[in-house]
């Protein structure tokens, strides 16, 4: 009897540590995500624009991450617009937002991403990204977007935004 509890006992010790190396991440590591996109005031020369006042943009960020080791990684992102008012709604935009990653400390990201809007405009998008729950499979996160935009005949913008989402 001692020799099958002895094995039982071995066994069980083994079985642990295989899966404690599952919990392990390997990389190059892929991640996705989605989310909603609230800009929330536009800051130009020539005006401030509120979203929720005279019309209302959303706009709905698909993304891949592609995570070279734990602290860096490369993101590509679609943003369509959606833009309604008083007379019609219809996609205004979609960016093509390519960027880096960069993980910092306590679940927060950095994304400093390139910007080119079928609106014609172009420039940047520093983002500041935090994580608010983290579960097995997914995460929830929100993330502050700073877009600078150039072009298009217009002045150089700045928008503050406000992003909520799930990474999985």
């Amino acid at each position: 009897m001692s020799i099958k509890l002895l094995f039982f006992l071995l066994t069980l010790n083994f079985s642990n540590n295989l899966y404690a190396q599952n919990d392990i991440e390997i990389f190059p590591k892929i991640t996705g995500y989605v989310g909603i996109l609230h800009p929330i005031v536009t800051f130009s020369s020539e005006e401030t624009k509120t979203n929720f006042t005279d019309y209302y943009i959303v706009g709905l960020p698909i993304g891949i991450n592609i995570w070279k080791n734990p602290t860096i990684g490369l993101s590509f992102e679609i943003v369509p617009s959606i833009k309604s008012d008083s007379k019609i709604s219809k996609v205004n935009n979609v960016l093509i937002h390519p960027g880096i990653l960069v993980r910092l400390k306590k679940n927060y990201t950095f994304a400093g991403r390139i910007a080119f809007e079928t609106s014609g405009r172009y420039g940047i998008t520093p983002v500041l990204t935090k994580v608010i729950k983290k579960n097995k499979d997914h995460n929830y996160f929100v993330s502050l977007p700073m877009p600078v935009r150039f072009g298009n005949n217009h002045p150089t913008s700045l928008t503050f935004g406000f992003q909520f989402g799930i990474a999985f």
